[in-house]
């Protein structure tokens, strides 16, 4: 599975997660949202069934990026609307990606935190756990591990600070 893929897959589940659990009990407001996120790789993202399938160059470049991108963190600051129908829809549930038979579990949820995990099987192994916390209900704060099947590692702090009711000049409402 590309990088890119596996990166959609954390960010839709860190996003997606929090507001399906919105919708019944997270105290959090609908609106923009700033969200931070922090991530940080360790090893091969690729599966290496599918890294024996690329030429050697090929090969040899993409482990030499993972490795290079190794223990360095990536941080990233984007804003995001929140609607009241995004607290509404159960995304927890629609934001597969390619993994449908992936097992999704709430480990603990209340007012104020959530915790759930994911576990896919092969032939794209991994198994995620994603905790969010409301501080107020201007304030999240989350991490999300992720760990693959071939030894490959995703950690994300994120951070959410509401900045208002009005999404007026968000281009991404998700």
């Amino acid at each position: 599975m590309p990088v890119k893929v596996i990166l959609r897959c954390v960010i839709a589940f860190a996003v997606a997660a929090p507001l399906y659990a919105l919708a019944d009990s997270l105290n959090a407001k609908p609106g923009a949202w700033e969200i931070t996120t922090t991530t940080l790789m360790q090893g091969v993202l690729i599966p290496p069934d599918v890294l024996a399938n690329m030429p050697p160059e090929q090969r040899d470049k993409i482990e030499q990026t993972m490795q290079a991108r190794a223990g360095k963190p990536v941080t990233r600051v984007r804003q995001s609307c929140i609607t009241q129908q995004n607290l509404d829809e159960d995304l927890f549930n629609t934001s597969d990606e390619g993994h449908g038979q992936c097992k999704k579990k709430v480990v603990t949820k209340s007012a104020n935190k959530l915790v759930l995990e994911r576990i896919c099987p092969a032939p794209q192994a991994l198994t995620m756990k994603l905790s969010i916390e409301a501080r107020t209900p201007e304030s999240l704060v989350a991490t999300t591990d992720l760990v693959q099947a071939g030894g490959g590692k995703i950690h994300m702090d994120i951070k959410g600070r509401w900045l208002g009711a009005s999404c007026s000049g968000i281009k991404d409402h998700s």
